[in-house]
């Protein structure tokens, strides 16, 4: 079970709150960044398969997203705060309240 993994250059934990900018191609050839922000909340696999979960909470509604970690539509990962945790895969949290979760990522309780 990975707990961490390298993301362009920038390593990312289970229980950080990050910032995944994603490159979305639209008509036309346009092509326009996306940000998704939320918990990383599961990393798993190896190699070429690996791929990490982030999880936000979007007008009172649970949303998680799987992103490939070697993804070319992936322009950057920012880690916004550090996540103080105990556990490789955090399923819990999704029975958590917002408030709850913040609290998590500060204790690591």
């Amino acid at each position: 079970m990975a707990i961490s993994t390298t993301i362009k250059d920038t390593a990312v934990h289970s229980g950080d709150i990050v910032r995944v900018h994603q490159r979305i191609l639209e008509e036309e050839g346009k092509e326009r960044v996306q940000v998704f922000e939320g918990m990383v909340i599961k990393i798993r696999g190896r190699g070429g398969d690996k791929t990490f979960t982030v999880r936000k909470i979007s007008s009172g509604i649970g949303v998680e997203r799987i992103f490939p970690v070697d993804s070319p539509w992936i322009s950057k990962v920012e880690v916004k705060k550090k996540g103080n945790v105990r556990r490789a895969k955090l399923y819990y949290v999704r029975t958590k309240s917002a408030r709850a979760v913040a609290q998590i990522t500060q204790t690591g309780a």
